[in-house]
């Protein structure tokens, strides 16, 4: 079954001008078109765009993305180049959530802090403690 630009906008959420972009930067291997040329997308380019878009979504430059899809299109021959290219980026990733983890422990105590201040009616007495003890406190 053929989906039109419309119909895969609908589906992923994504903008039609998008789906162009994504075909003629060649980060989506060419769309079949109908009999009035236009485009038609089957379920192997929705798992294509599915893939662009995670790639997309956790930061790996779009560099890294043409060269993903251009191995892809050149078969068995380079499954040791894109395992190293998705090992990579799992380990990019690894160390965003990391850092993002960091982050999100430390709104978690701006939150912990605010509860107690607002109970407290005051943050006199929290503005004494060092951010770390306080950290270590709440864990």
């Amino acid at each position: 079954m053929g989906y039109s630009i419309h119909e895969v906008a609908v589906m992923t959420g994504l903008p039609a001008t998008t789906l162009r972009y994504y075909e003629a930067e060649k980060l989506l291997p060419p769309v079949g078109r109908n009999a009035a040329g236009r485009r038609e997308y089957d379920e192997h380019d929705l798992e294509w765009i599915s893939i662009i878009t995670c790639l997309k979504n956790t930061n790996m430059p779009i560099c890294d993305i043409k060269r993903f899809v251009r191995l892809c299109g050149q078969g068995d021959s380079t499954l040791e180049e894109r395992r190293a290219i998705v090992i990579a980026h799992q380990k990019a990733m690894e160390e965003q959530l990391a850092e993002f983890m960091k982050h999100f422990d430390h709104i978690n105590y701006k939150v912990a802090y605010y509860n107690a201040a607002c109970q407290a009616g005051t943050e006199a007495e929290l503005k004494k403690k060092p951010y770390e003890q306080a950290l270590e406190a709440k864990v």
